[in-house]
């Protein structure tokens, strides 16, 4: 899996992927991020990758916004 960033171009990503929210309320808003995900696990095809790339999500996801204490 790669790590580095790949894209030919990040900034025009971005600004697509903040495009596609523009006017979506939150719930619709995560409706298009789940297509996302399923329209590109379906696209990389490989078990194999996608389990690594859950693993680091859920592992940024802690770091970017560690759980509350209490949670459980």
């Amino acid at each position: 899996m790669r790590l580095h960033q790949n894209l030919d171009d990040f900034e025009a990503f971005y600004s697509m992927l903040d495009d596609s929210h523009a006017g979506l309320d939150p719930t619709r808003s995560r409706i298009l991020d789940s297509q996302l995900v399923l329209l590109l696990a379906n696209h990389i095809g490989d078990m194999s990758v996608l389990r690594e790339a859950f693993a680091l999500a859920r592992v940024k996801l802690d770091v970017i916004r560690p759980a509350p204490e209490n949670a459980g």
